[in-house]
């Protein structure tokens, strides 16, 4: 698709909303703006999950998982940018659910739930789903550690991703392989993703060059 003019909603946690960046004009969504000429629409959110926890506050912004927040989008947008997952790994109560789970309180059934919307709502446009980046401490499966119970890595969290979006026929940014950003990597780290999650301002130019470029290509 051509970027230029067109309205594009992006649909994230902290990363999205800018975190890591030094201020909100380098995070990715306005660099996108910048560099491709178009209008992109900011639904981040930071410390959001996909899936809904079992004690949610809804007044709270944190509670409000994606499958909230997609039904207050822009229903007009020419596209739409989905980037997240790292919370539902990182912290939470949400079980992974299995492959036949339709509801939002488990990842797999939020992952449906989240894309049979998008193909739905925003039918006949490009709907762009993106899988996290790596992290530090990504292997352990208790998250960041404040997990109430073992789940899994986030590899886990990236396959259900690329294993929904398959079902649905969406196609996927896969940031988890191709970003170029792994923060084991200590130079990487020091340049790219100084905490070991968020992007710096040289992240954030590349995942607004890979996100553009993937919604180019559709």
């Amino acid at each position: 698709m051509e970027l230029k003019d067109k309205t594009i909603a992006v649909l994230g946690d902290s990363i999205t909303e800018g975190a890591g960046a030094s201020d909100l004009a380098h995070r990715f969504t306005s660099v996108m703006e910048t560099q491709f000429d178009c209008r992109v629409l900011n639904y981040g959110i930071g410390g959001t999950r996909i899936a809904r926890q079992q004690h949610v506050d809804e007044t709270n912004p944190y509670d409000q998982d994606f499958c909230m927040r997609v039904r207050q989008m822009d229903r007009h947008a020419d596209a739409v940018v989905v980037f997240g997952g790292t919370n539902d790994f990182g912290h939470g109560s949400a079980p992974l659910g299995d492959a036949d789970s339709r509801t939002p309180d488990t990842f797999y059934g939020a992952c449906h739930d989240l894309m049979r919307y998008l193909v739905e709502t925003y039918t006949g446009k490009p709907v762009l789903i993106c899988t996290p980046l790596h992290r530090l401490g990504e292997e352990c499966p208790k998250g960041d550690g404040s997990k109430p119970f073992p789940v899994a890595p986030l590899a886990v969290y990236r396959n259900i991703l690329l294993e929904v979006a398959c079902y649905y026929a969406l196609p996927v940014l896969d940031l988890y392989a191709s970003s170029g950003m792994q923060p084991a990597v200590p130079v990487i780290q020091q340049r790219l993703m100084p905490d070991g999650l968020h992007p710096s301002d040289e992240g954030h130019a590349i995942l607004a060059r890979r996100i553009g470029l993937a919604l180019m290509s559709l």
